[in-house]
Order: structure tokens, then C-alpha cells, then sequence
């Protein structure tokens, strides 16, 4: 029996109880935190998605990487997003949303513009190819192998985040190519997460390594003298004070100035 099946047969408001959501009770108060190792979660696999959605005729979307399939009758898929996050709202608001699902030639530009910049700052779609779905929501057709829109149906919360469970009403190829693994997204193109992220860790500074390193201040990456950045052009071995001021970072796209020594 697959995992959607018996989540659904055994039904929301059971697991509801078992999240310890149902009576208000903080799901980390019944945890004792020491007894986690972080890095068991490292071997869980997630993939890179955009969760897109609509309010008042404005569309919005953000990165995510907790999507998965809960069920094939009837067909749903299930979202975990920050109760923060602008897309939250509007999934709130409309009872909509649609995932798109990025290749692993994705350029890092394009995730930075969903991932970490805010829709309430500026139109993440100005300049992206997309179209309208069926259900209103925004299907992205740049750097997207496949897309599912759905209407919710139900949603749990859990702490910080909100799972929605949507009925899936289309959903369709685009082209074909490898989908971008977060293992992927981490392992060879360097990214990291949005601190809203469900799954956002810290990263690991006690490995040694030569020379000081520096955070960008507003996607989190590390520049490590010992790697370098040689898409940008930085060899490995480049102190980051030897670093042009007309760098950027590799993952967000901001200058050299937003980069803080850690």
C-alpha cells in the first residue's frame, strides 16, 4: 500500500493528533532536540520546485523543496510553505496553487529571483515566461520539465509552516531533461536555502580551511578561499580581499558589499 494511500485512509484528523497540531501544542515541545542528529536528515532526497499562486489577479511564487504526491486516487499533492511567505497568503486566499518542477540546467539566477527575493517587493514574473492555469495559478514554462496545478482541500499546520494537500486538476509535460534534486542544487551548483525554508540548516563552518570565510547577507552562501568560484571566475586559493568589487555572489546575484566575514 503506498504512503498517500494509508496517510488518507488513516485520515487529517488523526494525523493531526499524532502532529500534536489538533489541540494547539507546539510540535518541538514534545521533542527533545538532543536525541536529533541533524545530518539523518541530510540522506532524506527533496527536489527543487517553484510553488506559484494568485490573489486579486497578482501571481506570485517562491522555491520549494517539500512536494510530494500523497495519494494517485484521487490524484493530490501535498506543499509545505512558511506561514510568512507571501505565496502563503495567496494560496490562503485563492485555495490554489501550482508547482513547477525545474531541470538541472536551471541557471542560479533564475532560483535566486524565486527563492531569495520577495514578492512583495517586486513582480518575480516581470520577466519570466509563464502562462495562466486552469485553476488561475502561475505555470512557469522557462527551465520547467513538468507542471501540476491543484485546489486545496485541506492543510495542516505545522508550526511554522502549513502543509496544503491539493486535489491535482491538471498537469502536464513540458520537456524533457533530469529534475533538479536538492542534493543536486547543494552538491554542484553551490546553492543554499531561504532561512524559511522547512528544510533550512546551518552550515557546517568547523571544517578547516585556508583563509577567512565570508556570508552573503542575503542568501546565506559561504565563499571559501579553498574553492573559490570558478564559474565566476575566482580560482581556488583567491582570499576574498583579492575578489574583483565587481563580483557577485554565484547564488543570489548581490554585490561583493553584501558579503559579511564569519
Amino acid at each position: 500500500m503506498r504512503l498517500g494511500k494509508l496517510i488518507l485512509e488513516v485520515g487529517i484528523d488523526v494525523l493531526k493528533r499524532e502532529l500534536g497540531v489538533e489541540t494547539g501544542t507546539a510540535i518541538s515541545d514534545k521533542i527533545d532536540t538532543s536525541k536529533i542528529n541533524e545530518k539523518a536528515f541530510f540522506n532524506i532526497n527533496y527536489g527543487v520546485y517553484v510553488v506559484g499562486s494568485v490573489k486579486d489577479g497578482k501571481s506570485n511564487g517562491q522555491i520549494a523543496n517539500t512536494v510530494f504526491q500523497v495519494s494517485d486516487d484521487p490524484p493530490t499533492i501535498a506543499v509545505s510553505i512558511n506561514k510568512n511567505n507571501l505565496t502563503h497568503e495567496y494560496i490562503k486566499d485563492s485555495g490554489v496553487f501550482s508547482v513547477s518542477i525545474l531541470s538541472e540546467e536551471t541557471p542560479m539566477p533564475f532560483i535566486a529571483n524565486f527563492g531569495f527575493k520577495s514578492g512583495r517587493d517586486i513582480n518575480k514574473f516581470g520577466e519570466i515566461e509563464y502562462k495562466t492555469g486552469i485553476t488561475g495559478a502561475p505555470i512557469i514554462m522557462d527551465n520547467v520539465l513538468s507542471f501540476v496545478e491543484a485546489k486545496v482541500v485541506s492543510e495542516i499546520s505545522a508550526g511554522f509552516h502549513t502543509i496544503f494537500m491539493g486535489q491535482i486538476q491538471s498537469a502536464d509535460v513540458i520537456r524533457q531533461g533530469n529534475p533538479m534534486s536538492y542534493a543536486y542544487y547543494h552538491n554542484v551548483k553551490k546553492g543554499t536555502e531561504p532561512p524559511n525554508a522547512p528544510t533550512h540548516r546551518k552550515e557546517d563552518l568547523t571544517k578547516k580551511t585556508k583563509g577567512d570565510l565570508y556570508r552573503c547577507e542575503v542568501c546565506g552562501y559561504i565563499y571559501d578561499p579553498a574553492e573559490g568560484d570558478p564559474d565566476g571566475g575566482i580560482k581556488p586559493g583567491t582570499d576574498f580581499k583579492d575578489i574583483p568589487d565587481n563580483w557577485e555572489c554565484p547564488v543570489c546575484g548581490v554585490k561583493k558589499s553584501n558579503f559579511v566575514k564569519i
